[in-house]
């Protein structure tokens, strides 16, 4: 019996001798066997043994430390898609983004637009008017007969039309039945059969046959406007004049050299950019690219000469390839809209328009 008793007296003596160490040393023991060791060493100054040694092992690092880290790495992953996103849209049409950024000075939009009228006289040096007319009053009825339908179209009726009728004089005094089968293919042939012979009529009697030369005169006869009149004015009688047909509407608002839609507007603001001595050669240059390259729902920007002046550069087709089969008429190789172009439009590897119904040998 009293050895029992002294047993667990040594144990208490070694227990309480034990006890005091420990308290003592925690970093040296708990560390090497116990998680919990390793989280109060962490929260305390030995962080730096802990993680050369236990890191890889343990799961406390793995769940707390690259916790942080991770969300820090995933921050940047989550803005590099919104960076590719703005640089995919600066791609696509930097200049339209660069004139929205940056409003273009007066001065910076005029020397832009003469720019753009330079480069496109280089590019098509053989700009014309695209109706056949021997004088003005063959094309002063040409272009009457033209809307709603193309050059093309009223240059293949034409020749009937003069051949029978070819003074105001004649026309004037036409059956108008007769007058409409002629020139039924540029449809709306009843209006325009009013239209031309109503100006032949006026011609004969308040002009002695013969088409004036002021605007002033031109645009009070049936059926021609301020285009008419421009168109002749500057083709017919060498004095200048914008025209402002579908075509160059578009264009100039495309270019975002002016934001009318009203074609008396249209011609104001256009006319304040260039000296007037250009703007009949003006004319000629845009409706000429708005036909071949800057079509109104594909334009071909791969294949446009004035595609680093143009705000709206990636609209259409960018690539050079698959840009060039979107060409028109010479450009791409096709026959173009009169039937009797001037030379320098043939020199420069034109091809005549063919008679109606006929087709090209």
């Amino acid at each position: 019996m009293p050895a029992k008793k002294k047993t667990p007296a040594v144990v208490k003596t070694s227990a309480a001798k034990t006890t005091t160490p420990a308290t003592k040393t925690p970093a040296t023991k708990t560390p090497a066997t116990k998680t919990p060791a390793a989280k109060t060493t962490e929260a305390t100054r030995t962080t730096k043994a802990t993680r050369t040694t236990k890191t890889p092992a343990t799961k406390t690092p793995a769940t707390k430390t690259p916790a942080t880290k991770t969300s820090a790495a995933k921050a940047p992953a989550a803005k590099a898609p919104a960076a590719k996103a703005s640089v995919a849209k600066t791609a696509k049409a930097p200049a339209a983004q660069r004139v929205a950024a940056k409003p273009e000075s007066r001065t910076a939009l005029v020397r832009r637009a003469r720019k753009i009228n330079r480069e496109l006289a280089e590019a098509y040096p053989y700009a014309h008017p695209e109706l056949d007319f021997e004088n003005p009053f063959q094309l002063l009825v040409a272009t009457v007969m033209s809307a709603q339908t193309t050059d093309l179209r009223v240059n293949q009726t034409t020749p009937g039309l003069f051949a029978k009728y070819p003074t105001p004089e004649d026309l004037a005094a036409a059956n108008p039945e007769e007058v409409e089968e002629l020139i039924r293919p540029t449809g709306f042939f009843r209006a325009k059969t009013r239209s031309i012979m109503g100006l032949a009529k006026a011609l004969t009697e308040e002009f002695g046959g013969e088409v004036p030369g002021r605007l002033e005169d031109l645009v009070k006869l049936p059926g021609v406007g301020r285009k008419t009149a421009f168109v002749v004015l500057g083709n017919a009688f060498g004095r200048p004049g914008i025209t402002v047909d579908t075509h160059f509407g578009r264009l100039v608002r495309r270019w975002k050299w002016t934001d009318e839609t009203d074609p008396d507007k249209v011609e104001k603001a256009i006319g304040e950019l260039f000296p007037k001595s250009e703007w009949t050669q003006l004319s000629h240059h845009v409706i000429f690219h708005g036909r071949r390259i800057c079509h109104a729902r594909k334009p071909a920007c791969g294949a446009c000469p004035i595609a680093p002046l143009c705000p709206a550069y990636g609209e259409g087709e960018t690539d050079p390839e698959k840009a060039k089969k979107l060409l028109k008429y010479e450009k791409g190789g096709f026959p173009g809209q009169r039937l009797n172009p001037p030379q320098s439009y043939l020199d420069a590897g034109g091809v005549p328009a063919p008679p109606l119904g006929g087709t090209i040998g």
